[in-house]
């Protein structure tokens, strides 16, 4: 699945276009940045409500390409710029997590620990 396939399924608004052709495989959901750090290996896709910087940086140590903001919530502009610099895509959908952890699972990506 590419970035754009997430956007579409998540019916999510573009806020930082990265490279919207990068394939993703896998995804993680939380608002707890110490959890991403801790649990989460070879993730593409970010999907939290928390709206900080802290949420590109984790990211960005953790090689993920794409930030998914939820429930509608509204991006601060720090968040937006620091994103565009490290070309990262930023998306929001108005889904909940769990309703859009949901879609993409259906859609095809998984979280990576699976067993299949």
């Amino acid at each position: 699945m590419k970035i754009r396939d997430v956007a579409a399924v998540l019916e999510a608004q573009v806020l930082v276009e990265g490279n919207m052709d990068t394939e993703v495989k896998t995804a993680c959901g939380s608002d707890m940045m110490s959890d991403v750090l801790a649990f989460v290996k070879d993730q593409s896709v970010l999907l939290t409500g928390l709206m900080n910087p802290q949420v590109v940086r984790t990211a960005e140590m953790m090689d993920m390409h794409c930030i998914v903001f939820v429930r509608g919530k509204e991006a601060d502009p720090t968040v937006l710029h620091l994103a565009d610099q490290r070309d990262m895509t930023i998306l929001q959908t108005r889904y909940r997590m769990f309703t859009a952890c949901g879609k993409l699972y259906e859609a095809g990506l998984r979280g990576g620990c699976e067993q299949e």
